[in-house]
């Protein structure tokens, strides 16, 4: 597991971990690795999920296939990133989508009983989960908050607004691609870069690529009261 170290440090499960401590955390425990191929299934929707996933190396998806035979990308993860941090611990203890290696990846897998063991020993290690079970509730309850929204201004002000708050800048980052927003928002993505170039012409923002300039905060929360 040392040949790991540097990828395992990236994960936010053993942040603030000293190596010696890591090491020994994983001493204690049956951690066991995984490789796969590009374009493996790691989990089909519906496997039941005993055991949280954390990317060693390369990257996965997160799908949800459809009967018409529509794939649609949920989420991308790469080194350090974790998944099945919630379903573990619930009570239907199944994947509810599809995980696919989208390049060769190697992931290492952690059971539900591991996991409380290394939560027992290590007080880190259990603020850093209850940390991250605490970021998925915010994170669902913003998703919850966007598709309450009647309007694609509204879902794509209250985007901005989060961002703006989170990078204290009125120049923002965008940290996801078009499609992937537009995926996040539940919208098609010409309507999303439509309404992108709508809102320029109006003078409430400016962009390049994902780089946006908030022109006119005020009248960008209007939309949101």
């Amino acid at each position: 597991m040392k040949k790991y170290t540097d990828s395992l440090k990236k994960c936010i499960l053993f942040q603030n971990v000293e190596e010696i401590k890591l090491q020994a955390i994983f001493k204690e425990i049956n951690a066991k690795t995984e490789t796969y191929l590009k374009n493996q299934t790691i989990a089909l929707e519906g496997d039941p999920c005993t055991s949280i996933g954390i990317v060693l190396e390369g990257n996965i998806e997160i799908q949800k296939l459809f009967l018409s035979g529509k794939i649609l990308t949920i989420n991308k993860m790469s080194q350090g990133d974790i998944f099945g941090e919630v379903i573990v611990f619930s009570k239907l203890k199944v994947y509810p989508s599809s995980i696919v290696a989208s390049s060769k990846s190697t992931v290492l897998f952690i059971s539900r009983n591991d996991i409380s063991r290394m939560c027992s020993v290590n007080t880190d290690v259990l603020i850093n989960f209850m940390g991250l079970l605490s970021g998925k509730i915010l994170m669902l309850n913003n998703k919850i908050k966007n598709l309450s929204f009647d309007t694609l201004r509204e879902k794509i002000c209250s985007y901005f607004m989060d961002e703006y708050q989170k990078q204290k800048s009125k120049e923002i980052i965008l940290p996801l691609s078009r499609k992937e927003m537009a995926e996040y928002l539940g919208v098609q993505r010409p309507s999303l870069s439509r309404e992108f170039i709508n809102m320029k012409d109006e003078g409430l923002i400016d962009f390049e690529r994902n780089n946006v300039t908030l022109l006119d905060i005020p009248a960008i929360e209007d939309y949101l009261f």
